[in-house]
């Protein structure tokens, strides 16, 4: 379930969107590759084994892209919030000591986020003892490079469109403002 009432992100992200987004694609992903792993040596894999044991196999591309896509969306769910979130302890220590300041943070994953051509996702992730923003693209996930995802930006257009259209931006800029967790 999501962590939040389907209206929670109001007027960010609206009802209809999660309802789409969450009720559609989301789950989508998880009938899909509960499909195309009955029956096989993955039917019982958690999806981050689903993920690495099929990341960047040709072969089994069609689960990779919905096993990521799965573990992806319950990262995304998760790295939202009804409420702006200010980070505290060692994390505001690693944002200041890595961006400057959490503002210089938000301002470069929003343009990371907003700047990645396509499908894909925006990511906050920590590389070794060091916090870095990056993108991907379609269903990649970082932690199949030895990052550590922190949190993420949905930029499919799935997950704005019906609220902002084709202004990403004024989407993840919203969000970067004020939900992230």
């Amino acid at each position: 379930p999501l962590p939040f009432a389907d209206t929670a992100l109001e007027p960010v992200i609206s009802a209809q969107t999660i309802g789409f987004h969450y009720g559609k694609h989301h789950k989508g992903y998880f009938d899909n590759l509960k499909k195309l792993i009955a029956d096989t040596e993955l039917a019982d894999a958690t999806l981050e084994a689903i993920v690495l044991a099929t990341h960047g196999d040709a072969a089994k591309k069609t689960i990779f892209n919905n096993a990521a896509q799965c573990w992806n969306h319950n990262f995304y769910w998760n790295s939202l919030s009804p409420t702006a979130q200010t980070p505290s302890g060692a994390l505001a220590d690693a944002i200041t000591r890595d961006f400057g300041s959490l503002a210089d943070l938000q301002k470069a994953l929003a343009d990371v986020s907003v700047k990645q051509f396509g499908t894909g996702w925006g990511w906050l992730v920590k590389d070794g003892d060091t916090l870095k923003v990056m993108s991907t693209e379609d269903a990649e996930v970082p932690f199949t490079r030895g990052l550590v995802p922190l949190l993420t930006i949905d930029v499919w257009e799935h997950a704005y469109y019906l609220d902002v259209q084709n202004r990403r931006a004024d989407h993840v800029n919203a969000l970067v403002a004020g939900h992230l967790n």
